[in-house]
């Protein structure tokens, strides 16, 4: 009995091996999976961007992991990423919905969905935000205004240690929210902070080993108790935050006259209230606005907190910028977008930081839609992608010594700022992040701001390199800065 059993075990694990071998056959190169878990024992537990750098290194700019028992490509370097995401647009424009996003979005909103739903809730939320301010001098006015904001709060500290990051968290969810909401919360409202805190937790998590596990194994881990369920918790939360804003506006909008983005989107349900299947509902509408407000926040705090912390690091930069804000702006007057193309070392110390920074360094996770023909390899319908954003940052080809810190890339030798292809911190193609103008507004107008008021120092004993927070993104630990008053 003993005996047939192993007979029997030994014949699946052997039919398992020989249809994954045959499953394999005509994708790209890369590790050997183990039986169940593929390559998840070689992922970095909290910095899996790593091991994808190794693994490029090894396989080449097209190679395949397993995540459990299914296949992800992954593209490296960027002329991979400009060959797919421009070169065959259309082919890698899917997006994919794994188990965590299938339980927070549930298919629904702009982010995590494909197909007519993803290209009308784009193509609306595109449009909408545009009308309210996105990409023009009124939603610079906003940032502006938060700004202000913040230099207050900086100053009030007296030139104290405190810690940036709530504060500038706080500012930069204002910006998104006064176009999607049209109005602005008090930044010190704990529970507009407490918001912020799910937030980064949810983004943490996305680079985490309880991420990978739960994708590979939903029909086990759903039933365990792990990080996991606090990060559903999270989403409902926030879910349920937002649809409480939202319904504020269903009584008192105006729908000849929409205030913001809100409003028009409930214009919109009430036009497509009689179809049979509607696009925009209540609950798609959720789903979007929870995409804004997390990509509006997290990211581009992020960002500034990166370049707080460099200033910090680097004080004769910090000097070398000031200097050129004074000669071009002065003391009284306000940083402004029409300045940034006289700004150009300025221009060229904020192209660093987010190019060293590298946020969202494996974008997020697209999808094959169909067989997708690419270089000399056939990758499956629903097969997962990961667009390496990190590997184009970081790419020898176009960055010289990319592990250092060095503004002076982004300038020529008459010390007019210059543009490199491969600065795609936001994505390309059809995927790419629709909120790129507000984020690059947000971190000139506030880093600008902070160094034509402030000399950024770091308390007296605090000094010391860049640590990073394990997760999904890459986030510098948390830190503080002494702001003393230059004016």
């Amino acid at each position: 009995m003993l005996s047939a059993l192993l007979v029997g075990l030994f014949t699946v694990l052997v039919y398992v091996f020989v249809s994954a071998r045959r499953k394999r056959r005509n994708l790209p190169p890369g590790p050997t999976p183990l039986p169940i878990i593929g390559n998840l024992h070689q992922i970095n537990k909290t910095r899996p961007y790593e091991t994808f750098t190794e693994l490029g290194e090894k396989y080449g700019s097209v190679y395949t992991i397993y995540m459990g028992r299914k296949p992800v490509v992954v593209l490296y370097g960027y002329d991979t990423l400009k060959e797919a995401l421009l070169g065959q647009a259309d082919d890698f424009s899917g997006r994919d919905v794994s188990p965590v996003f299938q339980k927070i979005a549930r298919h629904k909103g702009m982010v995590f969905s494909n197909g007519p739903e993803w290209k009308h809730h784009r193509k609306f939320a595109v449009t909408t935000l545009r009308t309210f301010g996105l990409g023009r001098r009124s939603i610079e006015e906003r940032v502006l205004e938060e700004a202000k904001f913040l230099v207050e709060l900086f100053k009030e500290r007296n030139g104290k240690p405190f810690n940036p990051g709530p504060e500038v968290t706080a500012a930069v969810s204002n910006a998104i929210c006064s176009i999607v909401f049209g109005d602005r919360f008090d930044t010190q409202d704990k529970t507009f902070q407490t918001l912020h805190n799910m937030i980064n937790e949810n983004l943490s998590f996305l680079g985490k080993r309880g991420f990978q596990l739960y994708n590979a194994f939903p029909e086990i881990l759903k039933w365990l108790p792990g990080e996991h369920n606090k990060i559903f918790q999270n989403a409902t939360m926030l879910q349920t935050f937002l649809r409480g804003l939202i319904e504020k506006h269903v009584l008192t909008r105006d729908t000849n006259c929409p205030r913001d983005f809100v409003d028009s989107f409930l214009n919109k349900i009430d036009e497509e209230a009689k179809n049979q299947n509607p696009h925009f509902t209540l609950e798609s509408f959720t789903m979007t606005t929870f995409n804004l407000f997390i990509a509006g926040t997290g990211t581009t705090a992020s960002t500034i907190r990166w370049a707080i912390k460099f200033m910090l690091e680097y004080p004769e930069i910090q000097k070398k910028v000031q200097d050129e804000i004074d000669l071009v702006i002065g003391s009284e007057r306000w940083p402004s977008l029409e300045h940034r193309v006289s700004l150009p070392y300025t221009d060229a110390v904020l192209h660093e930081v987010q190019r060293y920074a590298s946020i969202i360094p494996n974008g997020l996770p697209h999808a094959a839609l169909s067989d997708i023909k690419f270089k000399d390899y056939t990758i499956p319908k629903d097969t997962t992608i990961i667009t390496f954003l990190h590997s184009a940052l970081y790419d020898k080809k176009y960055w010289d010594k990319p592990d250092e810190f060095n503004p002076d890339r982004f300038l020529d030798e008459n010390g007019r700022f210059v543009k490199n292809e491969a600065f795609i911190p936001f994505g390309a193609g059809k995927r790419v992040c629709i909120g790129e103008s507000l984020a690059k507004t947000e971190l000139f107008i506030y880093m600008v701001s902070f160094l034509q008021k402030f000399n950024l120092k770091f308390p007296p004993g605090e000094r010391g390199p860049i640590g990073l927070m394990p997760g999904g993104t890459r986030d510098p630990e948390t830190f503080n800065i002494c702001a003393e008053w230059r004016l």
